[in-house]
């Protein structure tokens, strides 16, 4: 039998080192390069990574199974976020901050499933079977086919599966379990290679829809070595403020489906409630005459998205503005400030400047630029713009507006939501043909956009 290799791993981005360092070379990161005991050489009595079983070459054509048939996990936003359902043989991570609410997701998503005649098997790794259950009560599960395990050895977990034969698995949480194979404590970086290699050749050979709950650190990165990210098909990420009950659900990896969706949820008494019209909710709260909050429309996947954009335009504190950005991107923030200067003539350089996308969303795509000008200026000039007014487009360094895409949905949004009047790019205003219910204001540049705002 071969002798365990030691080597100097460190944890927060997987690098090796033949001895100890006090900082990282990779990441620059202190105090986390660890000493580790290593797997052995892979030998003729220890599994191959990759799938169960042989394989052989294929021609293309002769593979079977071009159309694999999704099952429905029983919510909804979860279904849209993941690509239209569950993939057999997925192996999916969710990420989010402690208490966000990414095990009553899949407490929910589980009841659901096993309602639905399919086994499931949930391995819990950080509570006892009693502890769990009376999570499972919380959210009103009682189907027959769902099975609860305590267990952090992989080696336990493929026996259960092998025994069970369960369509979804769903591990709580990933940093706890350990293999035998490795000597270093469990969460390590060794150890989380290890363990999450193990069940994607479990997934992939049986066909069992995997979910693996993630840790994640003070930067809101999933916990471990990037490499984990990586090796799974999906990743899902849980968004949300402390004392926010809305939650987002987001795709940031998705090898079935598109990274764009979004999938909103409430948090109640009884778990995790889905938001229908996410528009409705992200407004309700809304100040009606408040200089400063224009709502813009955005465009997350396959779905219009009318939001709440704020700014706050103030003299500043110090001797130079501060710059804060929330929701969207400080850079593009900046950016936008020096076109209002340079081309509004707006005088910003030295004020204290705050962005703020309501309802905790994140904002990235640029056609939610022209809104956050409008409310910079509205905020600045200290009046109000008429609340029945949506924005969207993007603004270039020469003050200009430019066309964006999903032009009719957004506008179909804002009509269903009450909404009067839409100021657009001038370019998608001429591809429109048809549209009725709402006045619609094309504008070429900034300046133009602020003389008919105010």
């Amino acid at each position: 039998m071969a002798k365990p290799k030691t080597m100097f791993v460190c944890q927060a981005c997987g690098a090796q080192f033949p001895k100890w360092l006090g900082r990282c070379t990779g990441c620059d990161t202190w105090g986390s390069v660890v000493e580790e005991v290593g797997a052995p050489e892979a030998g003729a009595g220890r599994a191959a990574f990759g799938a169960l079983g042989a394989s052989k070459p294929q021609k293309l054509r002769e593979v079977e199974g071009a159309v694999v048939a999704r099952g429905s996990s029983g919510i909804g936003e979860l279904d849209r976020v993941l690509g239209g359902g569950v993939v057999p043989g997925s192996l999916v991570l969710v990420g989010g901050d402690p208490g966000i609410g990414k095990s009553t997701l899949l407490l929910q998503a589980c009841d659901r499933i096993a309602a639905q005649g399919a086994a499931v098997l949930y391995v819990t790794g950080e509570e006892s079977p009693r502890q769990t259950r009376m999570r499972f009560d919380r959210v009103g599960a009682s189907a027959e086919a769902l099975w609860l395990v305590a267990e952090t050895s992989i080696e336990r977990i493929e026996a259960h599966v092998a025994e069970l034969k369960p369509r979804v698995l769903v591990v709580d949480s990933v940093q706890t379990l350990h293999t035998s194979e490795v000597q270093s404590a469990p969460g390590s970086v060794s150890q989380l290679r290890a363990v999450t290699a193990r069940l994607m050749a479990l997934a992939k050979g049986r066909e069992v829809a995997t979910f693996l709950v993630g840790h994640v650190t003070k930067d809101g990165a999933i916990a471990g070595p990037r490499v984990l990210e990586h090796m799974v098909d999906t990743v899902l990420y849980f968004e949300g403020r402390r004392g926010n009950a809305f939650r987002v659900l987001r795709a940031v990896k998705n090898r079935f489906g598109s990274t764009d969706e979004i999938g909103a949820f409430e948090m109640r008494d009884v778990g995790l409630v889905e938001v229908k019209n996410p528009s409705q909710l992200f407004l309700a709260e809304r100040a009606a005459g408040a200089s400063g909050s224009v709502v813009a429309a955005s465009f997350e996947g396959t779905r219009p998205l009318l939001v709440e954009v704020q700014a706050l335009v103030a003299p500043p504190a110090y001797g130079t503005g501060r710059r804060t950005a929330i929701g969207v991107e400080s850079t593009r923030v900046a950016l936008l400030l020096a076109v209002l200067e340079k081309k509004a003539g707006l005088d910003l350089a030295g004020a204290d400047v705050f962005v703020n996308v309501a309802g905790g969303l994140r904002l990235d795509e640029p056609a939610v630029d022209l809104a956050v000008v409008a409310a910079l200026a509205s905020s600045h000039i200290d009046r109000a713009v008429d609340p029945k007014t949506v924005l969207f487009g993007e603004v270039g360094l020469g003050g200009e507006v430019r066309a964006v895409t999903a032009v009719e949905a957004r506008i179909a949004e804002a009509r269903q939501l009450g909404f009067e009047r839409v100021v657009l790019p001038r370019n998608d205003h001429r591809r429109l043909e048809g549209v009725t219910g709402v006045e619609l204001v094309p504008v070429a540049t900034v300046g133009q956009a602020l003389d008919r705002l105010f």
